[in-house]
């Protein structure tokens, strides 16, 4: 069995096909973080995947924003899914359970840390030693501890204490649980590039979380700990263990994320804040091997995989939270693109006679069978007159005329072709050439009258004196304008009416570009223009950096320490 997690940044980073994205890891389990979707913006190709079932969470307050996503095969499909770790988003009655001791949290506290979308919990089962085991998969995004908004680091304290009470829950029931996800904390100092320049680095809130939550690195603490509620049994020897750490407990450069702002990824500037956590038992009888993915590209975030010896046993059904359930990929609920697509009337019935109708009759029984009044089959109705017949091809003929002048005239080319008129067209022909013109453009219709209908002679006859009084009045207004269109078009001395347009030099002074870039002072190289978007007295400034990708100091590859500010109206 194989596992993978990797905060994809959006979901638009399986741009070449999720499918082919997934299949490439070739794992059982694939858990992706920050998805960014809702639910009324995930479509059918990203829930849907042909060999694979899908289970979302998705934020509730936020469009756009968070979000996690478990995709398992389908020979290692889930008996149980819940989405989030409080119990309170579950509404199908099939819930993994063991929420654990909830009491330290408040209603308001507890639908809250479920409502941005953070968790999926799967429970699986595999080929144990003398029988069938359980295995949860806990996919979790955990919050980033902005450092401009205090409540925000609050918030992500209280989502640790949840994750662990429900996490240690489930252990206790006997089943074998693997946490893995976007934890947003570097553990130790090897797992951060640059320590050296982080204020009491061992004092962060959320490497003593992890220092009292994995085994091996709990720390004795004292009562005013901020996590001195945790029982004391817990905070000497945590029960989970982080399993690349115990494969590889010495290497470094082992980073998982980089900033995009700065390349950092170039120079492997980052820190390692992915995280495969696993009870320590399975870690020891069935982890084969972890490591990261760093060649993986399309996120500020690489994959990390981890290899175990067990063998999944896939469920015979999907549990009810799986995308396969949701009405708007089964076609009991109408989706919004149903209503603006137009479907035909011979596609509708030839619809219906699949389902309603044998397959030996042909369509002109179909259509017969299906509804005969509407295909002119009622042999009771009354045959029209030859007045009426005569009077019916009259208005199809009219209509049919109307239509093809519509279509000539609405043409968008129209509008840009210029008007032709022949060179020796006499002054005569010309005058009656624009006068059918302008009846075209008036939308009017010049037919003769028909010998055998006097009601069409009269109307076209009192149509056509009034076209001919439009038209002369439309004439006498070209006549009157040709002069003024002639007067524009004569040559004019520039150099005695026309002013004198503003020199290049004086719109360079006006309008001036962006600076000159200077020189960064160890390589050489033009830098960088940069703008402070950071709320203060600097806010909008511009200044100047190293144009190369952010590094350690020791690299000479990475960017100097070149900065310049830009002086005002340079």
């Amino acid at each position: 069995m194989k596992i993978v997690t990797w905060n994809i940044n959006g979901i638009r980073t399986f741009k070449n096909g999720i499918k082919k994205s997934l299949d490439s890891f070739d794992a059982d389990i694939i858990c992706v973080q920050e998805t960014k979707v809702n639910r009324d913006l995930l479509d059918e190709k990203t829930a849907i995947v042909d060999g694979y079932n899908s289970y979302f969470s998705f934020s509730r307050g936020r469009s756009g924003y968070s979000g996690v996503a478990t995709y398992c095969k389908d020979t290692g499909t889930p008996f149980l899914a819940e989405e989030g770790l409080t119990g309170l988003l579950t509404s199908h009655g099939e819930a993994i359970g063991c929420y654990g001791d909830k009491a330290a949290f408040s209603n308001e506290e507890l639908l809250a840390l479920d409502n941005e979308g953070r968790a999926v919990i799967t429970q699986h089962q595999f080929i144990g030693i003398d029988r069938p085991e359980k295995l949860t998969v806990i996919n979790v995004y955990c919050p980033r501890a902005d450092p401009d908004k205090p409540e925000r680091k609050q918030y992500k304290l209280q989502f640790y204490r949840l994750l662990q009470s429900r996490a240690e829950a489930i252990l206790s029931t006997g089943s074998h649980v693997i946490i893995l996800g976007d934890v947003n904390t570097s553990h130790r100092p090897i797992d951060h590039c640059d320590p050296d320049d982080v204020d009491n680095f061992e004092d962060n809130p959320g490497r003593k979380w992890l220092n009292q939550f994995l085994f091996g690195t709990a720390e004795n603490g004292n009562a005013e700990d901020e996590f001195a509620d945790i029982s004391q049994k817990s905070a000497s020897e945590g029960k989970f263990v982080d399993s690349f750490r115990h494969f590889h407990p010495n290497r470094s450069n082992a980073f998982t994320c980089w900033s995009t702002l700065t390349g950092a990824r170039q120079t492997n500037y980052g820190t390692r804040i992915d995280y495969i956590f696993s009870n320590r038992s399975l870690v020891e009888t069935a982890f084969i091997g972890v490591d990261i993915m760093p060649e993986v590209e399309g996120s500020d975030h690489c994959p990390v995989w981890a290899q175990l010896s067990c063998t999944l046993l896939p469920s015979p059904k999907y549990p009810p939270l799986c995308t396969h359930h949701m009405p708007e990929f089964t076609g009991r609920q109408q989706k919004l693109s149903r209503f603006l697509v137009k479907v035909s009337e011979k596609q509708n019935i030839s619809k219906e006679s699949e389902e309603r109708l044998p397959g030996s009759q042909d369509a002109g029984e179909i259509r017969e069978n299906l509804n005969p009044l509407v295909h002119g089959e009622n042999v009771a109705k009354k045959r029209p007159t030859d007045r009426e017949a005569e009077t019916i091809a009259h208005k199809a003929k009219r209509s049919k005329l109307t239509k093809t002048e519509s279509k000539q005239k609405g043409s968008l080319l129209a509008f840009f072709k210029p008007k032709q008129t022949p060179m020796n067209m006499s002054p005569k022909q010309a005058e009656y050439s624009d006068r059918g013109r302008g009846a075209e453009s008036s939308g009017c219709q010049i037919t003769k009258p028909g010998p055998t209908d006097e009601t069409d002679f009269n109307a076209t006859y009192h149509s056509g004196v009034q076209k001919e009084t439009h038209l002369s009045l439309v004439t006498g207004a070209k006549i009157e304008n040709q002069y003024e269109v002639e007067k524009e078009s004569m040559p004019v001395d520039k150099s005695k009416d026309c002013k004198k347009w503003p020199s290049s030099g004086f719109w360079k002074s006006v309008l001036h570009g962006p600076p000159q870039p200077p020189l960064c002072k160890s390589h050489n190289e033009p830098c960088v223009l940069r703008t402070v978007k950071k709320a203060g007295p600097n806010l909008g400034r511009q200044f100047f950096v190293c144009a190369r990708p952010q590094g350690h100091a020791s690299n000479p590859q990475a960017r100097c320490n070149f900065f310049a500010w830009v002086e005002k109206g340079k």
